[in-house]
């Protein structure tokens, strides 16, 4: 029997330096018989040395779709754009489940290749939770990104380029420098604070030196009545961290802000989220993902009123690239562990029916 095997590519989106596979994580699935083949990456957090010491073999940037079409390739982020037809079976992050933006054309390429998806953000327990989730460093990253903007904001200016940092103790004291020391007066709220995301978001704002009592921690209880909410106009930074499945009414609008006029607090909204091009966005406030070297959009709040950014960065737990990556793929690896007998292991079978119905959706809107 062919030993199994998994080939991490590089990620394409630009300053994205997580991986799906770390060397601790690729060590553990050599040592359970598996060959795992590594893309050199300069702009990977991990150094190529650091696959190569643990037993990976390295091959060239990009070279996956020369690879054998029987070999899986596993990723994080999704594939540039392209018609390409794509025949391998790909495990990663598509964003195209929920009718995102161009959705069907991703999953045509598949269907025109006869390739598989396995997508990360749908490999689920017994239970319906996911697996492996970047959900808590995507929070801290975004409350550490609102706080820098609410920073910038303060003196007049837009936040600029964001880099990853080291660890997480060199993000909450840089952010804590750039508030004047501390962030005690600043006021925030967060919405789907019991989830991974929000818990996230929740303990920057608490590390960073928030009050208690300025950390409002909304979930479903506090928004079951149904938006747009008074609250979220009431503080500095807003956070988004909710797992939106369904259409629910606005947490903010146009209209909300407007009526708030000059009296309006909130002058950041972050939304981890990023449901940006969702039809059920609850922000409809903005409508493109803002980037690292760009990492806010001014809202048109009208003349004379104060200003108030979205931060709509789809990647944000890059910031803290190693910590992040080490935490889901450890997640991940009792799943990727199963990934051999994929044809009968619960968490990959119930992944692909969700690909097969997928696939077919696409294929009718495309005309396939």
């Amino acid at each position: 029997m062919p030993k199994p095997v998994l080939w991490l590519r590089c990620e394409k989106k630009e300053f994205e330096r997580r991986a799906a596979l770390t060397p601790t994580t690729s060590k553990a699935l050599i040592d359970a018989g598996f060959d795992i083949f590594v893309e050199r990456d300069q702009q990977r957090i991990f150094d190529d040395s650091e696959y190569e010491a643990v037993g990976c073999k390295l091959v060239d940037n990009n070279s996956w779709p020369s690879a054998p079409t029987s070999v899986p390739i596993i990723g994080l982020k999704e594939l540039p754009e392209s018609t390409d037809p794509l025949p391998h079976t790909h495990i990663q992050f598509a964003h195209c489940y929920k009718k995102q933006g161009g959705w069907s054309k991703v999953l045509s390429r598949f269907h025109r290749g006869g390739g598989t998806l396995y997508d990360l953000e749908f490999l689920n327990d017994a239970n319906g939770r996911r697996v492996a989730a970047f959900g808590f460093h995507a929070g801290f990253a975004g409350a550490a990104a609102g706080a820098l903007a609410l920073a910038a904001q303060r003196k007049g200016e837009t936040l600029g380029l964001l880099t990853p940092y080291e660890n997480e103790s060199a993000m909450v004291n840089h952010v804590k420098e750039l508030l004047g020391g501390s962030g005690k007066g600043v006021k925030a709220l967060v919405i789907g604070a019991l989830g991974r995301c929000g818990r996230g978001a929740v303990d920057l704002f608490r590390k960073i030196g928030l009050d208690e009592d300025n950390i409002l921690k909304w979930d479903l209880p506090e928004t079951e009545k149904g938006g747009p909410f008074q609250e979220i106009l009431d503080v500095d930074i807003f956070v988004n961290c909710i797992y939106l499945t369904s259409k629910i009414p606005s947490f903010i609008n146009h209209e909300s802000i407007a009526a708030a006029g000059k009296q309006r607090r909130l002058s950041v909204v972050v939304d981890v989220s990023c449901d940006t091009t969702n039809p059920f966005n609850p922000i409809p406030i903005y409508n493109i993902n803002t980037t690292f070297d760009k990492p806010t959009v001014p809202v048109d709040v009208g003349e004379a009123k104060p200003p108030l950014s979205v931060v709509s960065i789809d990647h944000l737990p890059t910031l803290l690239p190693r910590e992040a990556s080490e935490q889901f793929s450890s997640d991940l690896l009792p799943s990727l562990l199963e990934f051999p007998t994929r044809a009968t292991a619960r968490v990959w079978t119930e992944a692909e029916q969700l690909f097969r119905e997928k696939l077919t959706e696409a294929a009718a809107v495309e005309g396939l």
